[in-house]
């Protein structure tokens, strides 16, 4: 595992960011309390690995500030994306329920904000809170639930209708011109949406007819609702 770069102290912007995710919004004010405590806020500079897929895994994560791409590699070095997690996501909580080794790779996107959770002083923590322990489930439920809507948009979905998804669940503008600037490069977009950089790029062009212009990380779109029609 990478080392850590530098160990913060957690201000009331990660404090807040924190008690926004699906983890710890759940919990009553004692085990709130009790998870503060066990937090490690870290940071780590971009493209820096934070753990290997089959290493002893030692803490599940939350992403407080950047990205964290999520990813595993075949035996011939290619690489798949699993997800993209950005402020406000927790990963490898799924290991609070069984297993002693992480399940993929993790590497910082660009530099982020991350934090740190002992998975045995949760496991620990969750027999004596039951509301820690309800987080794990609901944690569990909501990331199946996730991959089941990830796998349908994978076999019901064409590039370009992904594409456009994702754009329309990212606009506030209900009809019209709208404009959209990606938080992250669109090699992670491609990733996020289990595409092929390339096949991005061409899903692109296809949108082109319906109005959707694209320069570098800002998306212009010239209606809505013709996107909303692919």
């Amino acid at each position: 595992m990478t080392t850590v770069n530098k160990i913060l102290r957690l201000n009331a912007r990660d404090k807040n960011t924190l008690l926004r995710t699906s983890f710890l919004s759940q919990l009553g004010p004692t085990a709130m309390a009790s998870m503060m405590e066990i937090a490690n806020i870290s940071t780590y500079e971009a493209r820096e690995v934070l753990f290997r897929e089959g290493e002893p895994a030692d803490s599940f994560y939350s992403v407080l500030t950047g990205y964290v791409r999520l990813y595993r590699l075949n035996k011939d070095g290619r690489e798949a994306d699993i997800r993209i997690c950005g402020p406000g996501d927790t990963f490898a909580e799924c290991l609070l329920a069984v297993g002693d080794k992480y399940l993929y790779n993790a590497q910082a996107a660009e530099t982020v904000t991350l934090a740190r959770f002992d998975l045995q002083r949760v496991r620990a923590l969750s027999e004596q809170e039951k509301d820690v322990a309800k987080a794990v489930i609901r944690c569990l439920s909501d990331h199946l639930r996730t991959t089941m809507d990830c796998i349908a948009n994978d076999r019901l979905q064409t590039a370009p209708q992904r594409v456009a998804h994702y754009l329309l669940t990212h606009c506030e503008a209900e009809g019209g011109p709208a404009s959209i600037r990606l938080p992250f490069q669109k090699s992670l977009l491609a990733g996020k949406l289990g595409l092929a950089p390339e096949a991005l790029s061409r899903a692109f062009s296809s949108l082109r007819r319906a109005g959707v212009i694209v320069r570098g990380r800002t998306i212009q779109i010239s209606d809505v609702n013709a996107l909303r029609q692919i």
